[in-house]
Parts: C-alpha cells; structure tokens; sequence
C-alpha cells in the first residue's frame, strides 16, 4: 500500500460519505426524533457496517486475484466503467431532494437508532458495488491482510465521524439549508474526481493488454 493509494482511498471516502442519500436521512431522522444520543448511535451502527462491508469487498477480491487473472481484470475494467457512471451520475445530480429518500427512520430508542444504521449500510448493496469497484483498482495478491484492515478502517473512520459530525450539527436547524446548498457542489467534486480516477484506471488496465 502506497501513501498515494491511501490518499485517493480517503478522498473518495470521505467526498463518498458527504454525498446525500438514504443514509444521511437516517440519520438526521434518528437525530430529529430521538435527540443526538440517537444520531450518535446511528452513526456509529452505520459506520460499522461500512467497514465490515468494506473488508468482506477486499477479501471477495483476493479469492477472485487468486482463482482466474482475466476474471479481475476484467472487473477492473467493470469497476472504472462503474467509477465513470457513478461520476457521471453525480455531475447530473444538482436536486437536494435525496437526503427525503423512502427509508423510514423513526426510532423509538437508541438501540434502535444503532440496528438502523447499522443495517441502511450493510444491507444496501450499491455499498457492494461501490466499495468493490474502489479497491479492485488497489487490492492485488499480494495485498497483506494489514493493509485490508487499513483500508476498511479508513473507510469506517471516515463514515462514522461524518455522521457523527451530522447528527451534532443537525440540533441545530439553521444548519440544514447550508448543507442542502452544500450538497451540490460535493456532488460535482465527486464526479470529476470518479470520472477522473474511472478514466485513468481504465486506460492502465487496457494499456497492458491484459484483456
């Protein structure tokens, strides 16, 4: 693992984790009905559940390295090609009108709060799709079980303090309209830098006619 690769990793994550949807209205919801323990809670569960997802993405990727090399590069080629659509797709998002997804979210107490979050994550399988287009790019054979680890914190990390931060900010409501104003512009940044990382992996990939 590269100083570079973790960097690109964290970026994503984090602009990943700032982008509104389903999850960021779990929370708020929790946070709203259930006071900021609960948001916490929420944050918490839902971070967990990204870093166990994260790392069942990268070990999934191992057996895959090691039982057929056309196999990975070829969903290395699938995962830039799902990089670009999802840069694509948040270029053309400019609606705040996400984070009211259907996804119910009234908890009656904080446990509650915690199974909820923890289950939007674990249980959405654009996460699958996401996390396993991201580190197909990274994860090789001779990746070592530390630096999964690493990269499955990060990612947990990264989601669990900005729920964390949500569900703190959002007891205060004067907040709300500077994160809607917010959101579109996440959006962008996020797809340029998706499009941007799609394109470069996809062009590495093909260059090595290995496929």
């Amino acid at each position: 693992m590269t100083l570079s690769s973790w960097l690109t990793i964290t970026t994503i994550c984090i602009l990943g984790a700032m982008s509104p949807g389903p999850s960021l209205a779990v929370v708020i919801k929790n946070t709203l009905s259930g006071g900021r323990k609960n948001g916490i809670k929420t944050a918490i569960g839902h971070g967990l559940g990204i870093g166990i997802y994260a790392f069942i993405s990268m070990s999934s990727l191992a057996i895959i390295i090691t039982a057929s090399t056309l196999l990975f590069n070829t969903l290395q080629v699938a995962g830039a090609l799902f990089l670009l659509w999802l840069g694509i797709k948040s270029l053309g998002i400019i609606k705040s009108a996400q984070t009211e997804g259907g996804h119910s979210a009234v908890t009656e107490s904080v446990n509650q709060g915690f199974r909820n979050g923890f289950f939007i994550a674990f249980f959405n399988p654009k996460v699958a799709l996401f996390f396993i287009a991201l580190f197909s790019q990274f994860i090789s054979a001779d990746s070592l079980l530390s630096e999964k680890f690493i990269y499955a914190f990060t990612a947990a990390a990264i989601d669990t303090f900005w729920y964390l931060l949500i569900a703190s900010l959002f007891s205060n409501s004067r907040l709300l309209n500077s994160l809607k104003q917010m959101s579109i512009w996440l959006d962008r940044v996020f797809g340029v830098l998706l499009i941007s990382l799609g394109l470069r992996l996809l062009w590495e990939v093909l260059s090595h006619g290995e496929i």
